[in-house]
């Protein structure tokens, strides 16, 4: 398998989400952008992207289903695969919300001269949609295969177990997935501002400033909460804030309603 003859990606994205209620899943979003748009993201570079699943804002990916729809994985992939033109081919859940670029060329790395190379996650079980694999060895085994298990597929292929650094390896099953995964992001882009800021992370008490946000944007107005935000970065930059600030404007939002029914109570 070399990187150089180009590679394609499948991105397998049409199951039930049935931990997830039958939310659709790869429309969830995490950052702004929806699982399946951040999936896509990490295989740019690919030659095509085939998306098994229903037709989504995909820029220049190939949509298609397997017959009939929802009939598992290793159905999804043959209808992926019958796309596929590249000599290698990354096999992707469409629910990796810290899958990058440079993981999947990691793989690819990985499976030089090998059948192909599967991700292993924190506890090192491999996690068979985030692999790669030389193209026709896919094919062939697809042919003489009539399992349902894509474990049963790609485990006798032999691939190249790789662990990979970050969270490549992280799905979102459950509604306590994507909140996590939507908090890893928050802590990222906290240590990226606090970075371009020249600020100390550790001095920034991030889960007290999202109570503070909430209680602005519920008990006073939305965009009160970002105001209030700033309104305090620069009381504390210019060294007026009370030490006790976030409390104390966290409970001004608790008691906001109250204290304006007063006034207009008194007037």
């Amino acid at each position: 398998m070399t990187q150089r003859a180009g590679y394609d990606a499948v991105i397998l994205a049409g199951g039930a989400a049935r931990r997830l209620g039958g939310a659709d899943k790869p429309g969830l979003r995490v950052a702004g952008r929806t699982l399946v748009e951040r999936v896509a993201a990490a295989v740019a570079d690919a030659r095509r992207t085939v998306v098994v699943g229903p037709p989504r804002e995909v820029p220049g990916a190939i949509f298609t289903r397997e017959d009939p729809p929802g009939a598992g994985p290793v159905p999804a992939l043959r209808a992926g695969l019958a796309h596929v033109t590249a000599p290698a081919v990354a096999l992707l859940a469409a629910d990796l919300p810290f899958l990058r670029p440079h993981h999947v060329r990691a793989l690819l790395e990985a499976a030089e001269g090998a059948a192909g190379a599967v991700l292993l996650d924190e506890d090192g079980r491999e996690q068979w949609l985030t692999s790669v694999w030389r193209s026709d060895v896919l094919r062939s085994a697809l042919e003489g295969y009539g399992g349902s298990s894509l474990k049963g597929l790609l485990s006798p292929l032999g691939p190249v177990r790789r662990r990979l650094p970050g969270m490549p390896w992280f799905d979102c099953d459950t509604i306590d997935d994507l909140e996590e995964a939507r908090m890893n992001v928050l802590t990222e882009w906290t240590a990226l501002v606090c970075k371009e800021l020249g600020l100390d992370p550790s001095a920034v008490d991030r889960d007290a400033i999202l109570e503070l946000t909430k209680e602005v944007a519920h008990g006073v107005a939305r965009p009160a909460a970002p105001l209030t935000a700033y309104l305090l970065g620069l009381a504390e930059g210019s060294g007026t804030a009370p030490a006790d600030a976030v409390a104390r404007l966290t409970t001004l939002a608790r008691n906001w309603e109250r204290a304006t029914t007063d006034t207009l109570t008194d007037g």
